[in-house]
């Protein structure tokens, strides 16, 4: 909670994370907290500024609507903070939106869900102008085998399978509340909602979903991957480029945007 004459602000933030080592803030600096940080410092022309986000995203993900949030003895109104901030900000990342917040808020506690969107170019030849930004496979794929397979993800399920060695959550049970694929074009779209997500657990969960929907294995292998709950009984971890942060939803009440506006669909 906020001391008396601090004041409690959210934004909301995309990047591009190619250029950068995640989110979480390292001795290099070479981080998105790093980034917005020294920016807020700039734009308040106080020291330090501390935030803490909704989710954190590893090197390579980008992200649509992280969530942050931080306290400040400045005030400012909602359209200086996001102009003011983005004046110190490297070309690759933006705050869309500024609110203030009630003291109780905390962009990871108040989280209900968090969703992430992974963008897939399937092509004989590699991505050249949207390197970075899709994921690629080379082999074509068929969608039903996949749906298939994404409805045995659905629902609270020990998800250890598809964690990372270095994976720091309390519990590898989550609950997958919605996991949607789409085609356009040679544009794959798959598009996760849950309460919370593991360490590299959409880009385990993709490799898989991959595998299937080329017909490498079959729908029915999902759930005995599941069941084994061994990361080697799961696909290889697949890569970062495609993975976005759509960010997490909040109580209606608190007035939260729900989706940065003008990204229904990547690229």
């Amino acid at each position: 909670m906020p001391q008396a004459g601090v004041f409690r602000c959210a934004l909301g933030v995309s990047y591009n994370g190619n250029h950068y080592q995640g989110w979480q803030s390292q001795a290099s600096g070479l981080t998105i907290q790093d980034k917005l940080e020294r920016a807020l410092a700039q734009f308040t022309a106080l020291p330090k500024i501390t935030t803490l986000c909704a989710g954190r995203t590893d090197s390579g993900v980008h992200g649509l609507m992280q969530v942050v949030h931080f306290d400040c003895p400045v005030q400012r109104d909602e359209m200086a903070w996001m102009r003011g901030t983005n004046r110190y900000l490297p070309d690759d990342i933006a705050v869309q939106w500024a609110r203030d917040v009630s003291p109780g808020f905390h962009a990871r506690g108040s989280a209900l869900s968090r969703r992430y969107a992974y963008v897939l170019l399937e092509s004989p030849v590699r991505p050249s102008v949207d390197a970075g930004k899709v994921g690629w496979v080379f082999r074509p794929m068929q969608l039903e085998p996949m749906l298939l397979a994404a409805q045995a993800l659905l629902g609270e399920h020990d998800f250890t399978s598809f964690r990372a060695a270095q994976c720091q959550a309390h519990s590898p049970v989550k609950n997958l509340m919605r996991a949607d694929i789409a085609r356009r074009g040679a544009y794959w779209r798959f598009e996760f909602e849950a309460s919370a997500f593991l360490h590299h657990m959409i880009r385990n969960i993709m490799g898989c979903l991959i595998a299937i929907g080329t017909a490498q294995r079959p729908p029915s292998w999902m759930a005995e991957v599941i069941e084994a709950r061994s990361r080697d009984a799961a696909a290889p971890t697949f890569s970062p480029d495609g993975l976005y942060f759509l960010g997490p939803t909040y109580d209606p009440a608190l007035g939260l945007p729900d989706r940065t506006p003008g990204f229904d669909w990547l690229p």
